[in-house]
């Protein structure tokens, strides 16, 4: 799937992300990102197993928490690095708009799924991923992508079932041409 840059994505739950471009290296291809978060929102705790984030502050207070550790602040002109296979979550620690740059290395499939999450939620009312949607994207790209909010017990048990009716529903089509995963 190839995306028109720049390629802006909203969750309806007050972030919005700009894939600014894709950089084409030797080394792996990588986004270039710019993100908007209104305060106290930010996306729960997830892992990119593949993928490191690098997210400089340009404007406001980022909270920031990597699994196990005690949260922090960080503020414009530092940088939090989240390396690949390390849980992590951010959010807007602060009272004005959060807006930061940074990166993604190398891209893989994030621009896809996060697509795919945040135009669920904003169709969900910016609550949450569609069931379908969720049970669709996290299982197909579970090699790149994790959200630890979620239960063991509803990626096991409830998954499998909304996948089963969705796709009798025919929600799967949306997802044609979906890349494969890693």
């Amino acid at each position: 799937m190839h995306f028109q840059y720049p390629h802006t994505i909203e969750n309806g739950a007050g972030e919005r992300l700009t894939f600014k471009r894709l950089v084409q290296d030797p080394t792996g291809d990588w986004l270039e990102v710019e993100n908007e978060v209104a305060p106290n929102c930010g996306p729960p705790m997830h892992v990119h197993h593949k993928q490191a984030e690098s997210l400089t502050v340009v404007q406001g207070t980022m909270g920031i928490e990597i699994l196990g550790q005690a949260p922090l602040s960080v503020g414009p002109g530092e940088t939090a690095v989240f390396e690949a296979g390390i849980p992590h979550r951010f959010w807007n620690a602060g009272t004005e708009p959060l807006i930061c740059s940074g990166w993604v290395k190398p891209a893989h499939n994030f621009e896809y799924f996060l697509t795919g999450i945040y135009d669920s939620m904003k169709e969900n009312g910016g609550k949450q991923p569609g069931a379908f949607d969720g049970a669709f994207l996290l299982g197909r790209y579970r090699s790149e992508f994790d959200m630890l909010d979620i239960p063991g017990f509803v990626k096991k048990m409830i998954f499998p079932i909304a996948l089963f009716f969705g796709k009798l529903q025919g929600k799967h089509q949306k997802f044609e041409g979906a890349p494969e995963p890693l």
